[in-house]
């Protein structure tokens, strides 16, 4: 037997603590559910709205809430949520319709159900856990795959085709205006030189293209671990505008709000959750232009953000921001 004491385990620094920032394997959690429930107040009897199907957590209590006489009608971008959430929706009961649709085309779909206005809709704009978890996909530079980035697989062109296309200029203003990203000239300089000898078609190799051209800058002065990097780098922001690209997202908002007053019952509410800073501003403006049209008789003030308890059982949600507005209920008032 040794006489030798053991030797202690050596604390890892806490900026070198490993953070959990994914969802559980399979699993997907609605983001600020109980606060979206508040804030729509679904009622037997209602008619909602869930703009962003995905794996039915907000849709199935908007169902259980409105049911058994009550309608919920969802729509979905990507072809792969509509039969799971159709079976989780089915076993909970209650009347439903489902539509693989882009929510900008959400008169029509309320038409063909027979409902021009609903009592309350729901547009969650974040991606759910099961699409970034698969690297099939490509959403995630965390995962090796192919650079497509479709939420619909089926039409449009892939995140790879606009690398090996867009010139640079374009490039460049997609990563600085829908990205917020700096060293957007640099970054799209190194893709225009790279697909000069080779397209960039894999979520590494464009991660590693973002990795040279732009590194993480290290977080300096008094009270700063002299080794913490900022937590949200060059490629976090550069995937981010690349989707937002490929599915023209802000471009879906921006019809959705402008049709919103239309679809909304008088004393209606549309509750929006954003994850980027150009979708918030979107829909700060328009909900706070209807309240002083008239339109709306109330909106949010600040945008709500995830409890803490949220943010850290699912850190996904840290980026989220919920704004709500409710229709006025003046017959007269303008649309």
């Amino acid at each position: 037997m040794s006489d030798e004491a053991p030797k202690k385990k050596k604390k890892r620094p806490f900026w070198r603590k490993r953070v959990r920032r994914s969802t559980a394997a399979g699993e997907h959690k609605p983001v600020l559910l109980a606060e979206v429930l508040a804030a729509l107040d679904p009622k037997p009897g209602h008619t909602v709205v869930d703009c962003t199907l995905g794996f039915a957590g907000h849709s199935l209590e908007l169902l259980a809430r409105v049911a058994p006489d009550g309608l919920l009608v969802a729509t979905d971008l990507d072809p792969a949520n509509i039969e799971p959430a159709r079976a989780k929706l089915e076993a909970a009961g209650g009347l439903f319709a489902l539509h693989h649709t882009n929510f900008a085309g959400l008169a029509g779909v309320l038409a063909a159900e027979g409902a021009a206005q609903v009592d309350g809709l729901l547009a969650d704009l974040g991606m759910s856990s099961m699409q970034v978890d698969d690297r099939t996909r490509g959403f995630s530079f965390m995962r090796d795959g192919p650079l497509d980035m479709r939420m619909d697989p089926t039409r449009g062109r892939t995140a790879a085709q606009l690398l090996a296309s867009l010139p640079e200029d374009e490039l460049a203003a997609c990563f600085r205006d829908l990205g917020d990203e700096p060293r957007a000239d640099a970054i799209a300089a190194a893709i225009v030189q790279q697909r000069k000898a080779a397209p960039v078609e894999r979520t590494k190799e464009l991660r590693e293209l973002i990795d040279r051209a732009a590194p993480v800058q290290v977080l300096r002065g008094p009270g700063a671990p002299p080794e913490r990097k900022q937590l949200l780098g060059p490629s976090t922001r550069v995937f981010q505008a690349l989707r937002i690209l490929v599915n023209r997202e802000l471009a879906s908002l921006t019809h959705l709000l402008r049709v919103l007053p239309t679809v909304l019952k008088p004393g209606g509410t549309a509750v929006i959750i954003s994850f980027h800073s150009g979708e918030d501003r979107l829909v700060k403006v328009a909900f706070r232009d209807g309240l002083r049209a008239g339109v709306y008789a109330a909106v949010s003030g600040d945008a709500i953000r995830p409890s803490f308890e949220e943010r850290k059982e699912n850190p996904r949600s840290r980026s989220a921001k919920l704004r709500w507005a409710r229709r006025a209920s003046g017959a007269d008032q303008p649309l």
